[in-house]
């Protein structure tokens, strides 16, 4: 029997991770009551796509595997219907055009790249290199869009590295600290960061440029942090970039909600 790879085991410790939040603060209970359920259907899809591998490996060409992602994806597609969210009240279902319109960069609808998250993260586990994407966005496995930054430890003496953390494999890879990753302005001057004393570890990092930001998490301050579930604590700190004219690189998990 092939090896399991732990690709639904980490969205399960994900799910627990949104669940233990959303139990001890209120600011954010729904947004991560929602995602604990998304985050568990994931888990869901991964697990079923692994039974399958025995029989029916994945090959990463997605007009080949999309039919087993869709059957293994029945239940996200009822949690989102079924969410209460009005961006998700007419989720009925996916179609294999839509997978791949998503992954041409031709939409960027939220229940796709939802579907594609467990498939894509489960073929960087295995080794299994993804067609190319005709619009790659950034990830170097993947071509997927960096969805939040995340600050480590780097060296004594060298500050926090920075990384870009992928929306679709979940993947890191590392960014210079002064420079946009959608334009690539690297002047001080037009690269402005903000925070919030009460979202300590989030960040918005902003270009005056392109008007985008980055919403980069401290995963230093807390060794139970994951960034794209403790991104959704400070949600606040999104609106309020939207509300300065800022636009999000990619939405994060909560991103049919804020």
């Amino acid at each position: 029997m092939a090896e399991a790879t732990g690709v639904a085991a980490a969205f399960e410790r994900r799910a627990a991770r949104a669940e233990s939040l959303a139990a001890h603060g209120e600011a954010a209970r729904d947004v991560l009551s929602f995602a604990t359920g998304l985050l568990r259907a994931q888990a869901g899809i991964a697990q079923a796509l692994e039974a399958l591998r025995p029989r029916r490996p994945l090959t990463g060409r997605l007009g080949d595997d999309a039919r087993l992602l869709l059957d293994a994806g029945g239940e996200l597609v009822r949690f989102a219907a079924g969410s209460g969210l009005p961006a998700l009240a007419d989720a009925q279902g996916v179609a294999e055009t839509d997978l791949v319109a998503y992954w041409a960069g031709d939409t960027d609808d939220y229940l796709c790249r939802a579907l594609l998250r467990p498939y894509v993260e489960l073929l960087a586990a295995l080794g299994v290199a993804p067609e190319s994407r005709p619009r790659p966005a950034g990830c170097p496995f993947c071509g997927g869009p960096p969805w939040l930054g995340a600050r480590r430890p780097a060296a004594e003496g060298e500050g926090a590295a920075r990384f870009l953390v992928c929306a679709l494999c979940g993947g890191e890879w590392p960014i210079v600290r002064v420079r946009c990753p959608a334009c690539s302005e690297a002047g001080p001057e037009r690269l402005p960061g903000y925070s919030s004393e009460q979202h300590l570890g989030a960040r918005i990092e902003a270009c005056e440029t392109c008007r985008r930001y980055l919403k980069t998490i401290d995963a230093g301050l807390d060794p139970q942090a994951i960034p794209e579930v403790d991104d959704l604590l400070s949600v606040a700190l999104d609106l309020w970039a939207r509300s300065q004219g800022y636009e999000r690189l990619e939405p994060g998990l909560a991103g049919v909600i804020s």
